[in-house]
């Protein structure tokens, strides 16, 4: 059996569904089965309505349906809130005592959550490893590869545990022993071990991988846990991380560090990114290389702090006063999250430009089954220029002009030169100017970087029917959603091709035009209201899109309603 089942479970914020979601994707991972998950949470610390969905699959799967095969509902709030999405086979777990009423489709299994907590471990508090239990119980999941799950998570508790896992023991036996409808799954024990990771892990990784050796941020959601993570192995790997008074100075020591060639890195949201405006400006005059991450939710001002959306787009391409090059990227999965910010240490390094990835949270949060990544392909130049002798009585030229626009750039290495950033317009010496004709070359050398940048750009992904009629397009977090509607399409007999955009600045206008061109009809598919990649498109080739699909409501596409979105275009 190879079709995908969607499980959420849902409550309140303090009601352990993250730890649940977790430990059962972990579970059916390592039991051979593959996992996407999605969390939903209310921007606040208790209460409220917060969901964990997650998908699994015995093929790979990287998207989320809106649709669910079961629910397990920890409090009444969650049966109220889902039960118009509930049809007709659902397994719906859930404790009658604590939800006070009975669902009216699906098929319930009530569960007394709490009294087989108290039962086993003596604390309500084991709800969700009673629930969580049920749950392998219902898709027939050997519950024993829970034991070293609660072991690894429960490090050094060994107590905890152990109370742990007899309670999801003993929630595995009730749904065995009371409840007869089940949900089995395709388990294979003799998989291979594959890495459980969500997008803001993945970028964490590629930072450490590529020699990252500074990170100052201010938690901001969605990318506070990249600070979080960080901070966690600084005692394992060469990184200094520093969580500063703001933004401002987030971004102002991250380019101070950068300045005497260390490899750093900063991240923020959309609002915190306006914070750091001014010095990304500075980067671009200055020339220091500088990874930056903009991990965007929707705005404008605070917007949804906990929701996703694609609208920064135009932001981070034209942000700061002036003109200067620089590089954007948004990754469409774990797995690009970490060979992008590969890339984007390497390219800040060579050309000496701010790089920007864009993520958002539905990717930051979003887990994905990987196999391990590989490490042979890491960049490892860090195009320093040869060290000049001490004894030469020339100054060091660190806005030299070249036929590149680069310019040599040392570390700060004690050899008694000076070493001139400015963040006014400068000569090639970094001392200030205001000549008309060095200014004009200044501007120039910049910008004479772009051929190089545009060179090292990847071409969108392509794939799908190479003839079809119906091209569609996006970018960033967007991949696995159409990845997964363009294969369906296809099986379909739908002829369907996807160009899908992970680097978007300089954007490859080239490729985009062949392709565009080559399509009877094509559609833009974006998290935003005034779908910015289409406009980007008209700017550089000058052609306009069939149609756009576009969802700003601050959740993500949904593969089975985008699905149908589609199908009735092609149909129309």
């Amino acid at each position: 059996m190879n079709t995908a089942q969607t499980i959420t479970i849902a409550g309140a914020a303090g009601q352990g569904m993250q730890t649940i979601g977790f430990l059962l994707s972990k579970a059916l991972i390592r039991s051979g089965l593959h996992v996407f998950a999605v969390q939903d949470n209310q921007s606040r610390i208790r209460g409220g309505h917060n969901f964990f969905s997650l998908r699994v699959s015995a093929a790979p799967v990287i998207a989320m349906t809106k649709s669910f095969e079961m629910l397990i509902a920890l409090n009444q709030n969650a049966l109220s809130v889902h039960e118009h999405e509930l049809g007709a086979e659902t397994v719906i777990i859930y404790d009658q005592e604590q939800t006070q009423s009975r669902p009216q489709k699906g098929h319930p299994c009530n569960v007394p959550l709490k009294n087989l907590a108290l039962g086993t471990g003596g604390n309500e508090i084991y709800s969700n490893a009673v629930a969580l239990g049920a749950i392998l119980g219902m898709v027939r999941c050997n519950c024993t590869v829970l034991e070293p799950l609660f072991k690894d998570y429960f490090s050094g508790k060994q107590e905890t545990a152990a109370a742990n896992y007899a309670a999801a023991r003993a929630g595995y036996d009730y749904v065995l022993n009371n409840h007869f409808i089940s949900l089995p799954m395709p388990f294979n024990t003799t998989s291979n071990r594959k890495m459980f990771i969500n997008g803001n892990e993945a970028i964490a990784l590629g930072a450490l991988a590529a020699g990252c050796q500074f990170y100052a941020a201010y938690p901001m959601s969605p990318a506070t846990s990249i600070l979080t993570y960080l901070a966690g192995k600084s005692e394992g790997f060469p990184i200094i991380v520093e969580q500063p008074e703001d933004e401002i100075a987030a971004i102002s020591m991250a380019i101070g560090a950068s300045c005497v060639g260390v490899r750093s890195m900063t991240a923020t949201s959309g609002g915190g990114l306006c914070l750091m405006v001014e010095s990304l400006g500075l980067t671009g005059i200055a020339e220091v290389p500088l990874v930056i991450i903009d991990a965007q939710r929707p705005g404008p001002a605070t917007g949804l702090a906990t929701r996703t959306e694609q609208a920064d787009l135009r932001f981070v391409i034209h942000a700061a006063q002036g003109e200067f090059p620089r590089v954007v990227m948004a990754p469409g999965s774990a797995r690009e999250a970490f060979y992008l910010t590969l890339k984007a240490f390497d390219l800040a390094d060579r050309f000496h430009i701010p790089v920007i990835i864009l993520t958002d949270q539905y990717l930051a949060d979003s887990y994905f089954t990987e196999d391990p990544f590989t490490l042979d392909r890491l960049p490892r130049e860090r195009y320093f220029a040869k060290p000049v002798s001490p004894d030469r009585p020339e100054p060091f030229l660190r806005y030299q002009f070249t036929e590149t626009g680069v310019s040599p750039r040392y570390p700060v290495t004690g050899n008694n030169k000076e070493l001139m950033y400015d963040s006014h317009e400068h000569a090639e010496s970094g001392h200030i100017t205001e000549d008309a004709l060095t200014r004009t070359r200044m501007v120039q050398k910049r910008f004479k970087k772009l051929q190089g940048m545009a060179s090292r750009i990847s071409p969108p992904l392509l794939e799908g029917a190479p003839d079809a009629d119906l091209l569609i397009v996006g970018w960033g977090s967007t991949y696995g959603v159409l990845h997964e509607v363009t294969a369906a399409l296809n099986q379909e007999a739908i002829p369907v091709r996807l160009m899908h955009l992970q680097e978007l600045w300089p954007f490859p206008e080239k490729t985009v035009l062949q392709e565009l061109s080559k399509a009877k009809k094509w559609v833009v598919i974006e998290n935003n209201y005034t779908s910015q990649l289409t406009g980007i498109i008209r700017e550089k080739t000058c052609m306009n899109p069939a149609g756009v699909i576009l969802k700003y409501d601050g959740r993500p596409f949904y593969y089975d309603q985008l699905l149908d979105e589609v199908r009735k275009g092609v149909d129309g």
